[in-house]
């Protein structure tokens, strides 16, 4: 379950912080002064400790780019080449913001959800006299798992980025995180496991991550 707070500020907001951080990622193409938020799915974090939002936008192009984010109230052990920058939460507070791939909790959850057939979490947006009410999800995701199977342990891989696609591997695992998802993402090709999405204007599900 996901908790919104749409009562309340942010500063600098998540475009914001996505617009000073996307055009230093070689996958990028586009044109940084038309950024636009497309969609967007979020993760819940067993623990509730860790906000995890995977974000789709677009840059004056036909393509889309997937830009998954964790949020913490302090910075992520390890985590400063990850680090997309801070933001302040009128109600939170202070939080460090990370390139998710970068986050074992991301890592866990996302494997979790392909492995096991899983899908995005419920988001519920608070309310000012303290109740929440349920939010339609705008981008459904779907793993290709089945219930119970086993989730290999990715919390200590070692993360690079090649094509586009954020590689997480620990020599017996491998979750790639595809950052410009397309409908024949070499990426997905041979997948043991997948994640597709839809959205608004995407009626046919396309691959945003893959598990081997």
């Amino acid at each position: 379950m996901a908790l919104l707070y749409t009562d309340t500020t942010l500063v600098p907001s998540k475009l914001e912080l996505i617009a000073e951080w996307l055009p230093k990622q070689p996958w990028f193409t586009g044109d940084i002064a038309q950024l636009t938020r497309v969609s967007g799915y979020r993760l819940d974090d067993p623990e509730g400790e860790v906000g995890i939002d995977g974000i789709l936008v677009s840059a004056g192009e036909k393509k889309v780019y997937h830009v998954p984010l964790t949020y913490r109230s302090a910075p992520l052990d390890g985590g400063e080449a990850h680090l997309v920058g801070t933001t302040e939460h009128g109600i939170l507070g202070t939080r460090w913001v990370t390139a998710a791939a970068g986050d074992p909790v991301y890592r866990a959850v996302l494997a979790q959800v392909i492995a096991q057939g899983g899908s995005g979490s419920e988001e519920l947006v608070h309310q000012p006299d303290g109740s929440t009410v349920p939010r339609k999800i705008e981008m459904p995701i779907h793993g290709s798992g089945e219930p119970g199977a086993q989730v290999p342990e990715l919390w200590a891989a070692e993360v690079s980025l090649a094509d586009g696609v954020s590689v997480a591997s620990t020599g017996f695992a491998t979750l790639r995180v595809i950052h410009v998802p397309q409908a024949d993402a070499p990426a997905a090709r041979g997948a043991a496991g997948t994640l597709t999405a839809t959205w608004p204007g995407q009626e046919a599900p396309v691959v945003i991550a893959t598990l081997d």
